[in-house]
């Protein structure tokens, strides 16, 4: 593994000269006069001084080179239609959304919300509020009014894009009144609302003023161009919001030149895809991974990228391997659950198309287990590559690297630290180093390598508290997941330290799920624990005790208020948030200090030994989970 570990020492002992290197995959209009500042720990700032501007990196630099290459295709098996943009399309099309964004008032360091489904127009919103030196918000589609309202709270966006509706499954989802929804709900409303009117729910209702027709708009601002905002590096580029330990999302803010480096070299590098071929990445665009491989890398490298709106099994098991074959993609990204999904289906689909043009499939979201490995790998003919990242990380923590070298791969292990990351697995109470197969807390030293967040939006504070206060000897960023390392150097993940739950690849705060069955008016308290799920790695599993005990007495009262329960998860968080189940009892376990015992109840519902139990204030707590689970 000599290439490998030449490249990974060069990233951590000579740094500066090695981002150097890398950060002339990229365009600067003004050369940074210093790579790495970390005077000010654990808060670094990467490439000081340089002055930069995604979109131009993703989209008007090809135009010299490939303005006739097609940069963005969009596949919907949802509504039965396909759209390809070459980069001159691409550019066109995103100089007229910043036109449009600027007329409404938007300028540099504004917030832009986009809550919309996968549809064309919310790459070209994401691209044209960066274009303009803003700062966007990308809020996954499924997620309900009241935690849409949070966002709208926390980023005070000007101007917020929708849609109509988006449809999953062949049904209709929407949008427009869980927007209204939202922003009744909240504090500090934008004032103005896009609408992409795709014609699918009739009866949106739209408030003269406030709401705009995004195709009128269009018409408005044809043929205008934009130049682009030059922002220096540190410039915050967008906000997503991930789950954490309390109630309240965190607000990842990343900011713009570490991020366009990371993205350009982690193209070569480690996906091995070169400038034309077809990247596949089969997320959603509110994730990290939709921002940064559907959209800004594959661009940035120059590459065509695919962006699937549909079911991996509609209109049938084979649709994903068809568009392989069909846009001659050698590079797919996509989650162990998709593939457990597809593992469920009859085997000939991964036969019927042509797949030779496809090199690597890389996997991540949660562990991937070995016979999902094995079955696809064998099945397509093609190497899975297993890497491990976060949201807060914005490209992968761990992984094979075959741009650097075709390293040997290990079941059920995510491989190497990506070069960058200085990793430290750390013993959970001593914060001392942990030996060879023994279980630790993973870490990565500070300062962060280029790409990962710089800061919780508006609340340093919180950034360090959450991220970098774990272990009192040093101040390391920790990823609250357990993880080994072999004797060979091979990392293994094995799951959360904290309680956020990952559920098919997205992930969750169980104290946010907690709140939304609170608003339920029948609940006095409520546990919620993540549980082993052989199709989505975790699912939520909710322990409810009940104010009025007479509406749960018997079976047939417990199913109809676990459904209203159901319900009210629905409308406060989304379906993404529902628990598998609700179970009621009449007492929580906990320390005679009142403190959750949250691993017990977990591996009660895992079937496995609920550990010391020497604190525990009542027995019978514990005996209710047991008896509620069996």
């Amino acid at each position: 593994m000599g290439a490998y570990q030449d490249f990974y020492e060069q990233s951590l002992s000579h740094r500066d000269a090695f981002w150097t290197r890398e950060a002339a995959r990229i365009d600067w209009v003004k050369p940074f006069r210093q790579v790495c500042d970390f005077s000010n720990p654990p808060f670094a700032k990467w490439f000081v001084g340089g002055e930069t501007n995604l979109c131009y990196n993703a989209v008007d630099r090809h135009l010299a080179t490939r303005a006739e290459q097609n940069a963005l295709t969009w596949i919907s098996s949802e509504v039965e239609l396909t759209r390809a943009f070459t980069y001159r399309d691409l550019f066109n099309e995103v100089n007229r959304f910043a036109a449009i964004l600027k007329s409404l008032g938007v300028g540099k360091g504004d917030r832009v919300l986009i809550y919309m489904p996968m549809i064309p127009e919310a790459v070209f919103a994401m691209l044209a509020t960066v274009r303009i030196g803003a700062i966007h918000s990308v809020v996954f589609g499924g997620f309900a009014a009241a935690s849409l309202a949070a966002r709208i709270d926390d980023a005070e966006p000007k101007v917020l894009i929708t849609a109509d509706a988006g449809s999953r499954g062949g049904k209709i989802i929407p949008l427009k009144p869980l927007t209204d929804e939202s922003i009744a709900l909240a504090k500090h409303p934008p004032k103005h609302v896009v609408i992409v009117n795709r014609g699918l729910d009739r009866d949106m209702k739209t408030l003269p003023g406030r709401d705009m027709d995004y195709l009128a708009l269009c018409r408005r601002h044809e043929g205008e161009i934009v130049p682009c905002e030059w922002v220096e590096s540190s410039h915050p580029s967008y906000i997503l919001y991930t789950s954490g330990t309390t109630g309240k999302p965190k607000g990842v803010q990343r900011d713009t030149g570490g991020y366009a480096v990371a993205l350009a070299a982690s193209m070569p590098n480690i996906f091995d895809t070169k400038p034309g071929e077809t990247y596949f990445c089969t997320s959603d665009i509110g994730w990290v991974v939709g921002h940064s491989y559907i959209i800004y890398a594959p661009l940035i490298n120059g590459s065509t990228t695919i962006m699937y709106d549909g079911l991996p099994i509609r209109p049938d098991a084979g649709i994903w391997w068809k568009i392989v074959q069909d846009y001659k993609v050698s590079t797919m990204f996509s989650s162990p659950t998709a593939i457990r999904v597809l593992k469920k289906q009859d085997p000939a689909w991964l036969k019927k198309f042509d797949v030779s043009s496809l090199r690597y499939l890389f996997l991540a979201g949660e562990p991937l287990d070995q016979p999902t490995s094995d079955w696809i790998e064998k099945g397509l003919g093609v190497k899975v590559i297993d890497n491990y990242w976060q949201t807060e990380s914005g490209w992968p923590i761990l992984s094979a690297q075959p741009g650097i070298e075709a390293t040997p791969r290990k079941l059920g292990s995510p491989s190497f630290a990506s070069y960058g990351y200085k990793m430290k697995l750390k013993h959970e109470e001593t914060g001392k180093p942990v030996g060879a197969n023994e279980k630790g807390v993973l870490c990565i030293e500070a300062p962060l390598p280029p790409g990962c967040m710089s800061t919780i939006w508006r609340d340093d504070a919180r950034f360090v508290k959450t991220y970098f206060s774990s272990f009192k000897d040093e101040q390391v960023y920790t990823t609250f997941d357990w993880a080994t390392r072999d004797s060979d150097g091979y990392y293994f993940i094995m799951g959360r330290t904290d309680d956020v739950i990952n559920v098919a690849g997205h992930r969750l705060g169980t104290r946010e799920i907690e709140e939304a069955i609170q608003a339920h008016a029948n609940i006095a308290e409520v546990a919620v624990v993540g549980v082993a799920d052989a199709l989505k790695g975790q699912v939520p599993m909710a322990f409810a005790v009940v104010k009025d005990a007479s509406k749960v007495a018997t079976p047939e009262l417990q199913a109809a208020h676990e459904k209203e329960i159901m319900a009210t998860v629905d409308k406060e968080l989304g379906a993404i948030g529902r628990p598998a189940r609700v179970h009621f009892v009449t007492l929580l376990p906990k320390t005679r200090s009142g403190k959750l015992l949250r691993r017990s109840i977990q591996a009660l519902c895992e079937k496995r030994d609920p550990g010391d139990l020497t604190t525990i204030e009542d027995p019978a707590a514990l005996e209710q989970v047991r008896a509620a689970v069996a």
